[in-house]
């Protein structure tokens, strides 16, 4: 597909019309399910987003089990988009960046492009560079890198007409013991409650509060 192609496909009201819709949600209805179809495309959404380097240091823990959620709970402030939503996703970075992290991304980025890995020489040292920062910097540069995949994510259950709520408010620590994501290689960073909103959610009607637009975008 071509740039003209995605050019004549778009569709910018409809575009607005679902970003002007969307909220975080506060109260989800917890008997209305996202159909297979729609959580596919969602899911693929994630594996979609762009990352630097197009490393991907993340991975994305969909919670399903309904006990896990109950425990989730508590390291949640008790908020109840934790049981409510259909869906439960884990946003979490990797721990402990590497060079085994570059080689991984090398052999995939060869495979799919039929290209010898030898030929990706000045690009491999070039993340092995990166790599080489204290691990702290690391995380940070991890942790925001999830946050693109937030966005997109959002974004995309906006288009699809699917409500979905950010959620900060959680204690990362307890995520990770309940989850077991720091056996796995991870560390929470943030959540997202996915569904449809309750009837009765008064967020739901509020009109969306925001700056003017020349109080944001500046053209230089």
């Amino acid at each position: 597909m071509n740039m003209n192609t995605l050019e004549k496909g778009g569709n910018p009201e409809a575009l607005l019309k679902g970003l002007r819709a969307r909220y975080a949600t506060k109260k989800f209805d917890p008997k209305r399910k996202i159909s297979a179809a729609v959580w596919d495309a969602l899911e693929e959404s994630l594996v979609l987003s762009p990352s630097s380097y197009g490393l991907q240091p993340w991975k994305f823990f969909v919670v399903d089990d309904p006990a896990l959620r109950a425990k989730l709970k508590p390291a949640s402030w008790n908020q109840s988009q934790i049981t409510d939503a259909d869906r439960l996703v884990v946003f979490a970075a990797r721990k402990d960046l590497g060079p085994a992290d570059v080689e991984r991304f090398i052999a995939r980025l060869g495979a799919v492009r039929k290209t010898p890995v030898e030929k990706l020489g000045d690009y491999k040292q070039m993340m092995l560079g990166s790599m080489s920062k204290p691990k702290e910097h690391l995380l940070a540069w991890a942790s925001r890198q999830v946050y693109i995949a937030l966005g997109t994510f959002l974004s995309a259950a906006a288009a699809l007409g699917v409500d979905a709520c950010p959620m900060e408010g959680f204690d990362p620590a307890k995520y990770d013991e309940i989850l077991g994501l720091s056996e796995k290689g991870y560390t929470a960073v943030v959540l997202a409650a996915a569904g449809y909103r309750a009837d009765d959610d008064g967020y739901a009607t509020a009109p969306k509060v925001r700056f003017d637009r020349a109080d944001v975008v500046a053209h230089l």
